[in-house]
């Protein structure tokens, strides 16, 4: 996928991301907080190129980069894969800019990859993000009780996903109306 919306991450964008990574604000929705050297950013650059279960882009707004969006365990045999998202600028915030990845993510799994189930989990202390997946038809699937043990205390983390067949049944409500 290349839209004005999500590019490819590149090598060049790793100092970037690894500052927003390493911020406060997005540190506190990851399931690890320690903070990212640049080696282990590199190294996991490696990693990730090499492997074909996952894929990231920048995401630009105002053809400048202001965040991650990624699928991961991306799984051909059953047709489904992860994903996640965060803004690293935080001014953002609200802006409507999640909205619009998550409609890109959702055209590009169902329609471009053809998959069958996209899945996500969240921090159920992060309910804005919660509420914008059920906003856009995912369904709570689990619960996953003091999942993650992070700063000291152990974490309540929501599974949700939608089916392609879901998808089929909302994606016309979701997308933007051509003006004329």
């Amino acid at each position: 996928m290349s839209t004005d919306l999500l590019r490819p991450l590149g090598p060049e964008h790793l100092e970037l991301v690894r500052a927003w990574r390493n911020s406060p604000a997005v540190a506190q929705y990851m399931y690890t907080a320690e903070p990212i050297s640049a080696e282990q950013q590199q190294a996991w650059y490696a990693r990730m190129s090499q492997d074909s279960s996952v894929q990231y882009w920048l995401i630009y707004y105002q053809d400048r980069p202001v965040g991650v969006a990624n699928l991961y365990a991306i799984s051909a045999r059953n047709r489904s894969c992860y994903w996640a998202f965060y803004l690293g600028e935080e001014n953002l915030q609200g802006s409507g800019l999640g909205a619009k990845v998550e409609l890109a993510v959702l055209e590009y799994v169902f329609e471009e990859l053809k998959l069958n189930k996209l899945s996500c989990e969240v921090f159920t202390t992060n309910e804005k993000v919660v509420a914008m997946h059920e906003k856009f038809g995912f369904r709570r699937e689990a619960y996953f009780r003091q999942h993650i043990y992070k700063g000291k205390v152990f974490l309540d983390v929501v599974g949700l996903a939608m089916l392609r067949r879901e998808w089929q049944q909302v994606r016309d409500t979701l997308r933007p109306r051509p003006r004329g």
